[in-house]
């Protein structure tokens, strides 16, 4: 799907606001109503838009640690990597992780809420996932930048 001047508006409005109407969205944007509902069912309809979430406070919930996981697993081979994946995605602690090139084969951000709750999440699940030969961590100080907003240009 090609965006035009239009999408990339639409799409930048609902970045920083998800929950507007169609009708705050459409004048802000200037279009009528029914256009556009048309581009958004469209963009939504092409993947462009993938879902709507609440953006909820790590630290609110008690969950004010970052840590960074780099893995490397102990073979490159398809069945490995498979496993592996498969092992990280039911760790509700993992809210991101990277198939990387480099030193390291896997980068994975975790949220914890301090440093015994990531030694319970060390203890249970990273020292039991499938093929990793070596683990190395690191505790973010603090986020100087954060965005769920992507660049539209």
């Amino acid at each position: 799907m090609t965006l035009d001047k239009i999408d990339r508006a639409i799409l930048g409005r609902l970045q920083r606001n998800g929950r507007m109407s169609n009708t705050e969205l459409a004048d802000a944007i200037g279009l009528s109503e029914s256009a556009c509902l048309r581009r958004v069912r469209a963009l939504e309809s092409a993947g462009v838009i993938e879902g709507y979430a609440a953006l909820v406070s790590e630290r609110q919930l008690g969950l004010g640690m970052n840590v960074f996981v780099s893995l490397t697993l102990d073979r490159q081979e398809q069945g490995g990597l498979q496993a592996f994946e498969a092992a990280i995605r039911r760790i509700p602690e993992v809210m991101e992780c990277y198939l990387m090139t480099g030193e390291h084969d896997y980068l994975v951000r975790l949220v914890v809420a301090n440093l015994e709750d990531f030694e319970r999440v060390h203890r249970q699940h990273l020292t039991r996932l499938p093929h990793v030969a070596r683990v190395h961590t690191s505790f973010a100080v603090r986020t100087v930048q954060k965005s769920a907003e992507l660049p539209l240009r």
